[in-house]
């Protein structure tokens, strides 16, 4: 980034009014429409026991994802995302081991997730149900979902384009997909925590 763009961002800062930025946090304001994941805004950690007596953390750096979405009707929103499971990231340098052994990731390297069902529980909560597919095996997972905030982004000037983020969060058993490599040691169950932007088409 030039430092003359640098600057023009200071001043956007300084000159225009904080309510500006400001992003709406009720699902009826979001606008209807296609959108696609912002992968530079977007994240998924996954926790799991380790030997008993601590979480371990992990995070999958390739990610992709749709959303189609109407605020008249909630429940009809469509999601559609996949997980690279090579890009299994434990912050040493056996993350790619461990995609192997317990991912299985060259023999199955897609994981996807199509939703089927959208339940509102709130003005910025609602259930997502849908077909998880991992190591080649479909189940139905569901996620909490929470809209985080929508508006528009700020640049490019004046103003760049819609922009919503949700953060969903489940438990599933990864036996139940075949994973069961050192399952004497690492955890069955295994937390997911997802952060997504995505960007209005």
């Amino acid at each position: 980034m030039t430092s003359r763009r640098l600057a023009l961002m200071a001043a956007l800062a300084l000159i225009l009014p904080f309510n500006a930025f400001a992003a709406t946090q009720t699902a009826s304001d979001v606008p209807a429409g296609h959108y696609v994941l912002d992968k530079r805004h977007a994240s998924l950690i996954a926790r799991v026991m380790h030997m008993g007596v601590s979480l371990y953390t992990v995070r999958f750096d390739g990610l992709d994802a749709t959303l189609d979405y109407d605020p008249a009707h909630p429940e009809a929103a469509k999601v559609q995302a996949s997980v690279d499971p090579a890009s299994l990231d434990v912050g040493a340098d056996y993350s790619k081991t461990f995609a192997e052994e317990f991912l299985s990731a060259s023999k199955f390297p897609q994981i996807s997730f199509v939703s089927t069902a959208m339940t509102k529980t709130g003005d910025t909560t609602g259930t997502m149900t849908g077909d998880l597919t991992f190591m080649g095996v479909t189940k139905p997972v569901s996620f909490a979902v929470t809209l985080v905030g929508a508006g528009h982004e700020v640049l490019p000037l004046p103003f760049g384009q819609r922009a919503a983020g949700f953060e969903a969060t489940t438990v599933i058993k990864r036996s139940d997909f075949g994973s069961t490599y050192l399952n004497n040691l690492v955890g069955d169950e295994v937390s997911i925590q997802i952060e997504a932007e995505f960007d209005h088409k």
